[in-house]
């Protein structure tokens, strides 16, 4: 039976605190799915708010990472004890979603609870982020970083793929407000999952001058961290450019209607779900610095197709999927090979400054699939 299981699932999986934690996560994100359509639904269906009020949700909830990411990340290497940040985290996100469906049944829901609820959950996912990293490295050998970073990268994928539906099924059958109840018992199963486990964190950082700045300091004198700091805000600016352009020029100038972008954006999250399986595969095979330029160059050339996109609507529906296929693998091997990178050559005393630094560049192009299109995290 022993045999039989280590041939067919991966050998970290077979770690009972990695497997804890990897669940853990899978349930969070599909739960946030939940969260990305529930939260404006509610505001549209049941406050009646206009495209402003919709805007400024998704601003808001945008806003922590630029505001307390450094600092945020600063903290977290001062105090240590990641684990309980993202503990704490977790209990916190949860308890503030629950607020919504909470105020719904009391008949006091708002669109200024709404926006407060959405920027107290990004504060709680800054200080999750920049405690993540360091927990990572404490759960997972080094050799194992390439696995651990595509079974991850997975399960954010499969929640790509799976939870836009649960969240409209959830939303038809309990209306958007009690529906977010979903993402409150996902941030429950996570915390749960935290508690379970009790890596060997490293210490904290020591007191030393000009400690916010340091993760910026280090990236500044780092070749390989310069570099990867640079593509990644390239394309995060210019990705953030295609994806506000892309869905009202697909729907008013290509034609495309709603049950077409449930084709172009659901299955297409296949790529990116194949990608994370085959990404460890193509590192062992040219290198994690050839893997990562192939990352980067297959998320990035296939949008090309968008402007391209013409002729017969058939082809034009074919030809927007082929983009998101070959550009969300591209994203997924980027990815994979990038946090392997990062995870090897950021020292323990300062992931977290020097993640927060990326999550700020980040910020700028971060972009999930629901159901209807592109929403900010």
């Amino acid at each position: 039976m022993q045999n039989w299981v280590s041939a067919r699932f991966p050998k970290l999986l077979q770690d009972l605190p990695f497997r804890r934690y990897w669940v853990g996560q899978g349930l969070s994100l599909t739960g946030d799915q939940v969260r990305i359509l529930a939260i404006p639904l509610t505001a549209v269906l049941v406050l009646h708010a206009g495209a402003a009020a919709v805007a400024l949700l998704s601003a808001v909830g945008m806003l922590p990472s630029l505001l307390f990411s450094v600092s945020l990340g600063a903290w977290v290497d001062r105090r240590g004890r990641r684990r309980e940040a993202m503990l704490l985290a977790d209990i916190g996100r949860a308890l503030l979603v629950l607020c919504i469906p909470a105020a719904y049944l009391l008949g006091s829901l708002s669109l200024p609870l709404l926006i407060a609820v959405s920027f107290l959950i990004g504060t709680c996912s800054v200080l999750f982020r920049v405690s993540s990293s360091t927990l990572f490295v404490s759960l997972v050998p080094k050799d194992a970083y390439v696995e651990a970073g595509a079974l991850l990268s997975g399960a954010r994928s499969f929640a790509f793929l799976v939870g836009p539906g649960i969240a409209g099924y959830l939303i038809q059958l309990l209306q958007a407000p009690l529906a977010l109840a979903a993402d409150g018992l996902s941030f429950v199963a996570s915390a749960l999952s935290l508690a379970a486990i009790r890596p060997e964190e490293p210490a904290p950082a020591p007191r030393e001058r000009r400690h916010v700045s340091a993760g910026l300091r280090f990236i500044r004198t780092s070749p390989v961290l310069r570099a990867s700091l640079a593509a990644q805000a390239t394309m995060s600016l210019f990705q953030g450019v295609l994806f506000a352009l892309f869905i009202l020029y697909a729907t008013r100038d290509l034609h495309v209607t709603p049950v077409e972008w449930g084709i172009i954006l659901g299955p297409s999250s296949l790529g990116a779900l194949a990608a994370s399986a085959l990404a460890g595969r193509i590192s062992r095979r040219v290198g994690l610095g050839r893997t990562l330029l192939l990352g980067t160059i297959l998320f990035t050339v296939p949008y090309l197709l968008v402007p391209l996109s013409g002729g017969p609507h058939p082809l034009v529906v074919a030809t927007l999927f082929c983009a998101e296929v070959f550009g969300g693998a591209g994203s997924m091997i980027s990815e994979v090979a990038n946090g392997t990178i990062q995870a090897a050559a950021i020292p323990s005393a300062l992931r977290a400054r020097v993640t927060a630094a990326f999550s700020t560049v980040g910020t700028f192009g971060r972009w999930e699939r629901s159901s209807a299109g592109y929403s900010e995290r």
